[in-house]
């Protein structure tokens, strides 16, 4: 009899979503959900993210480790590594009693100690890679995995390019012409015909540098009748953002602290965002072009490596987070909105999508566990 099938990451939004597309695929391909675990980290948002799902969820200790030398983070970085010796244990403990088919690892900071704890027992291992640079923990894993998935290629030694997994929800929107007039229609309030539409998003807590720059461009764009500007801000600096906020005589000015995106994708004619893997998916998924500002000092530095590639290929402007003010937004937006320029970028970002990333991981992990695709 196979075992059953582990998914393991966690962390952050980026790494949850994945996770989640993954085992909703499994289970619409026949894996019943009672033979599918997802392993993630009682320090990251799986709690809240996964709690939905019919797929059961084992929380591990611990958290990342703190790439500085500072004191605090090096006392830090003591407890990490305490915590992740426990969550190696409970992890060898668990993956030796389940004997899965297959791990599949999304990266984060659960998938360290299961990924050991798999090596360790022998058991079939895939990596998703889901950053154009692959983190520390795969990096380690790559010469013991059987197969690994990349989000970008070209394609390697035991590697398949699929892209990065996304919802269904995201799949499901309809960006033609029609659909998206329909879409602003039923906005609340609803969206003015002729508008250009731009939505924001720099993750659900918010960074603050393009958060302050989208503030001061609502000013400059303060008496634009022909534009929208749709600011998710993040939970932490909502209140900021809501306190620097103005009237605007023209513009339409939106300000939200938190938002699922797939009912912004489907309005929006331009995003201003950092570039983390899910968020590149979508936008190239839907053919969405970008002004991508890149977290720095990102492990790697793979928001960059994430956001040069799509840039490449002219589906994206990068600004760089120090150069990230007002009249830089402005500059990239006007260069994408210009006429004949964004149906172009939105070609260019398409041709990296993957709209059946889930579906294409799915079938790699069912090969690699042995079971019927």
């Amino acid at each position: 009899m196979l075992g059953p099938i582990v998914v393991t990451g966690g962390g952050t939004g980026g790494h949850i979503f994945p996770m989640r597309a993954i085992g909703e695929e499994l289970v619409a391909r026949g894996v019943p959900a009672s033979s599918i675990h997802y392993v993630g980290s009682r320090r990251g948002q799986e709690a809240s993210l996964l709690a939905d799902q019919p797929i059961d969820l084992t929380l591990l200790p611990g958290r990342g480790i703190r790439r500085s030398w500072r004191l605090r983070a090096l006392a830090q970085n003591f407890g990490a590594v305490a915590g992740l010796a426990a969550a190696f244990v409970a992890a060898f403990v668990r993956i030796g009693r389940w004997r899965p088919s297959v791990v599949v690892s999304v990266g984060g900071y659960a998938a360290a100690a299961v990924g050991a704890a798999t090596v360790l027992w022998r058991r079939p291992l895939v990596l998703v890679e889901l950053d154009a640079t692959p983190g520390a923990v795969h990096r380690i894993l790559a010469r013991f995995a059987s197969r690994r998935c990349l989000a970008w290629g070209p394609a390697q030694d035991r590697s398949v390019v699929t892209g990065v997994p996304l919802g269904h929800d995201v799949l499901a929107v309809d960006r033609g012409p029609e659909a998206r007039e329909r879409s602003r229609e039923t906005m609340e309030p609803p969206i003015e015909r002729g508008r250009e539409v731009v939505v924001v998003m720099s993750g659900s807590l918010g960074a603050t540098r393009v958060n302050d720059a989208v503030s001061e461009l609502a000013q400059r764009w303060s008496r634009r009748v022909d534009r929208t500007i749709i600011h998710v801000s993040g939970r932490r600096d909502a209140s900021r953002v809501l306190a620097r906020h103005q009237p605007t005589e023209g513009l339409d000015y939106r300000i939200i602290e938190f938002a699922v995106m797939a009912p912004l994708w489907a309005v929006a004619d331009v995003a201003v965002c950092r570039a983390g893997a899910t968020t590149l998916a979508e936008l190239t998924a839907l053919g969405i072009p970008s002004v991508l500002v890149p977290l720095p000092g990102a492990p790697g530095d793979h928001q960059t490596r994430n956001a040069q590639v799509v840039a490449d290929v002219g589906g994206a402007v990068i600004v760089r987070d120090e150069d990230c003010d007002a009249a830089a937004l402005e500059a990239a937006l006007e260069r994408l909105l210009a006429p004949g320029e964004r149906e172009r970028a939105s070609e260019a970002a398409q041709r990296l999508g993957h709209l059946d990333a889930a579906a294409a991981i799915a079938g790699v992990v069912l090969e690699v566990g042995g079971r019927p695709t």
